[in-house]
C-alpha cells in the first residue's frame, strides 16, 4: 500500500520505521477524531502538537463551487466539516470556513472524502479530482477542492468491474466494444468503481483504459489488483508506485447517499517468493480505518471494495491473511448493514461468512465475489463482431454489476456483456436422446448469481416441477469449450478457453426418455434474492434407433 503518492511522478513509498507521525502522535490524532464531541478544536490542537514551530503546512480549503468554473470566487463559501486523510491514515476536519492546515513533511497526498450531496469535478483524463501529491519531499500544497451540490436522492445505481484487465491494447479495444459502449446513454449510475487487475501487467496501458473509462462520464474509483503492481518493486512500499501516480490513494473513503464506500489495497507483495502475494491490511490501514469508521453513524451501509477475497480460496495455504481478516471483521460489526465486493478469482461466487470464519455479526457478512468484466481473461472463440466468448471458468458469462442503493439496502445484478436477454440462467442440455433409454443424461443450469440458500426447479412440457440437484462439478458448457480446443487441428482463438473449473452455482436434474417422440421443452426457474423469479429455457428432441 502507498503511504504517499504521486500526481504526475512514481511514487517512494515511506517505510514503517520512516512513518512521518510517530505511533504516539497518530494515536493522538486518531483519539481527537473519536472524541467528535470535542470537534474541531481538540483536533486542531492534536495537529499542533505534531506540527513544530516553523514547521511547513500544507494549506487545504474546500469551498461549494456554485459555477463549476473550477476557481473559488468571492461569493462561494467554504465548507465545514469536510473530512480529509494525510497520507492515507490521518483524518481531520475542515474548520468553520472550510480550511485545514497539515504538516508537510514527506511527499505528502492530501484527499478528501467526498460528502454525501455533493460532486467531484472530474480531470482531463476524467478521473474523479480528490486528491493531490506533493511534488517533492516536504514542498507544501495549496490546495482548493471546489466541490458542486448534485443529487441528494438516497437512491442511485454503481456500476462494478470486476478485473477489466487488457493485455495489450487489442484488449482495450474488447473492452471497449464489449463493455462500456453498450453502456453509453444507457446507464444512470451516479458512480463506478473497479475491483483491480485495472490491466494485465502492462500498466502503459493505463491512459487507454482510463480514456474508454471515462466515456461513461461518472466518477470512476479504482482498487489495485495484483496485476497492477510495479513489477520491478523491491518490496510491498514502493509496489503501487505507477497505480499511485495514476489513479491516486490505493485506500480512500467516498459517501453517497446513505452510502460509505472504501477502498482498501489488499495486495500485500512479497517480491521473491511464490506466490509473490497475499491478501491482508496493514497497520496504516487499519489506523485510517479506526479513525474512519468511528465518524460513521452505524445505520450506514459500509461497503468495502477490494480485490482479493476475504475467505481463502485455497484450502491448502491461507489466502487472505487470517488475523488481518478478524480485525477488519471487528470493525464492520457494529454496522447492520455491510457489503464487501471483492474480484480477483475470474468466476462468481456469494460467500457468507459466519461464526466458522470468525465473523460475530448476528447476520453473515455478505461478500460478493463479482465476475470478470474480461471474464476468461479476454479469451475464446471469437463472434460476428470479432470479440471473443471470454466465459469465465465456472460458466459465467463475462459482464458487470450493478448495485443499486435505497437508502442503506442494496439490490445486485449481474449483466452479461452484450447479451440482449440479459440470461441469468445459462442451460446445457444435449439436442437428441433415443426414446426409452436409460434416463442417465441431465440438464444442467448454470445460475449465475445464486445464493448459497438458492433453490432450482424445473419441468418438462407441462409437467409438475420438480427440485434440480445443486452439484459442484464443472459447467459442461466449459468442457465443451475445452473439448473443441482440444480436437481442432488449428488454433480457434488468440487464447483457448479457460480451463473448467468447479462452479459454485451449478445444478442437475435427469432428462426422462419415456415420453412421446419429438421435441420437448425444459423449462428451469429459480428465485433471485433481488431480481424476483428468473427463468430459462430449451429444447431437447426423442428419436427412435434400432439397436
Amino acid at each position: 500500500m502507498n503511504l504517499d503518492h504521486p500526481t504526475t511522478a512514481p511514487a517512494i513509498r515511506v517505510s514503517a520505521s520512516a512513518q512521518p507521525y510517530p505511533r504516539h502522535r497518530l494515536a493522538l490524532l486518531r483519539h481527537g477524531w473519536a472524541q467528535r464531541r470535542f470537534g474541531v478544536v481538540l483536533l486542531a490542537l492534536a495537529l499542533a502538537l505534531v506540527m513544530p514551530a516553523q514547521a511547513a503546512s500544507h494549506r487545504v480549503v474546500v469551498y461549494e463551487d456554485g459555477n463549476g468554473n473550477g476557481q473559488r470566487d468571492d461569493a462561494e463559501t467554504g465548507l465545514a466539516g469536510v473530512k480529509l486523510v494525510l497520507n492515507e491514515r490521518v483524518l481531520v476536519l475542515t474548520d468553520a470556513e472550510g480550511r485545514a492546515m497539515l504538516p508537510a513533511r514527506g511527499r505528502d497526498t492530501i484527499a478528501l472524502v467526498k460528502p454525501p450531496g455533493y460532486a467531484v469535478p472530474l480531470r482531463e483524463d476524467g478521473l474523479p479530482d480528490f486528491w493531490r501529491r506533493a511534488a517533492s519531499v516536504g514542498e507544501p500544497l495549496d490546495i482548493a477542492f471546489g466541490l458542486r451540490r448534485s443529487d441528494t436522492s438516497n437512491r442511485f445505481e454503481v456500476l462494478v468491474f470486476g478485473d477489466p484487465q487488457p493485455k495489450s491494447l487489442t484488449d482495450v479495444d474488447y473492452y471497449r466494444r464489449d463493455i462500456v459502449e453498450p453502456l453509453i446513454g444507457q446507464h444512470t449510475a451516479r458512480i463506478g468503481v473497479s475491483l483491480g487487475d485495472i490491466v494485465h501487467d502492462d500498466l502503459s496501458l493505463y491512459p487507454a483504459i482510463n480514456a474508454v473509462t471515462a466515456r461513461l462520464a461518472v466518477p470512476w474509483l479504482h482498487v489495485a489488483g495484483n496485476h497492477d503492481l510495479d513489477a520491478d518493486a523491491a518490496d510491498d512500499d514502493s509496489s503501487l508506485a505507477t497505480f499511485s501516480a495514476t489513479f491516486g490513494p490505493d485506500t480512500f473513503a467516498w459517501e453517497e447517499g446513505e452510502v460509505v464506500f472504501i477502498g482498501l489495497d489488499d495486495v500485500i507483495h512479497l517480491p521473491g517468493q511464490q506466490p509473490a502475494y497475499v491478501g491482508g491490511l496493514r497497520p496504516a490501514q487499519f489506523a485510517f480505518l479506526e479513525a474512519y469508521l468511528d465518524t460513521v453513524p452505524a445505520d450506514r451501509l459500509v461497503v468495502i471494495a477490494l480485490h482479493i477475497p476475504l475467505f481463502d480460496v485455497d484450502p491448502e495455504r491461507e489466502t487472505f491473511r487470517s488475523a488481518d481478516r478478524q480485525r477488519l471483521f471487528a470493525l464492520l460489526a457494529r454496522f447492520a448493514q455491510r457489503l464487501v465486493l471483492s474480484a480477483h478469482m475470474h468466476s462468481q461466487l456469494h460467500y457468507l461468512h459466519d461464526a466458522a470464519d470468525g465473523w460475530t455479526g448476528q447476520v453473515p457478512l455478505h461478500e460478493y465475489n463479482v465476475g470478470a468484466t474480461c471474464g476468461g481473461f479476454w479469451s475464446g472463440l471469437k463472434d460476428g463482431d470479432g470479440i471473443p466468448d471470454s466465459t469465465m471458468a465456472d460458466g459465467t458469462a463475462n459482464g458487470y454489476a450493478l448495485m443499486r442503493i435505497e437508502g442503506s439496502n442494496y439490490r445486485l445484478a449481474w449483466h452479461p456483456a452484450r447479451d440482449i436477454h440479459d440470461t441469468q440462467i445459462a442451460l446445457h442440455a444435449p439436442k437428441v436422446l433415443r426414446q426409452g433409454a436409460w434416463p442417465g443424461v441431465s440438464v444442467y443450469a448454470n445460475v449465475m448469481m445464486a445464493m448459497p440458500d438458492a433453490l432450482v426447479d424445473y419441468r418438462i412440457d407441462d409437467g409438475p416441477w420438480r427440485a434440480m440437484a445443486r452439484v459442484h462439478e464443472a459447467d459442461p458448457g466449459m468442457l465443451a469449450r475445452n473439448l473443441a480446443d482440444d480436437a481442432s487441428d488449428v488454433l480457434r482463438g488468440y487464447d483457448r478457453a479457460p480451463q473448467a473449473s468447479v462452479s459454485s452455482h451449478l445444478w442437475r436434474a435427469p432428462l426422462p426418455t419415456n415420453l412421446a417422440l419429438g421435441e420437448h421443452r425444459i423449462q428451469v426457474r429459480s428465485d433471485d434474492r433481488w431480481r424476483g423469479e428468473i427463468n430459462a429455457e430449451t429444447r431437447y428432441r426423442l428419436d427412435q434407433a434400432a439397436p
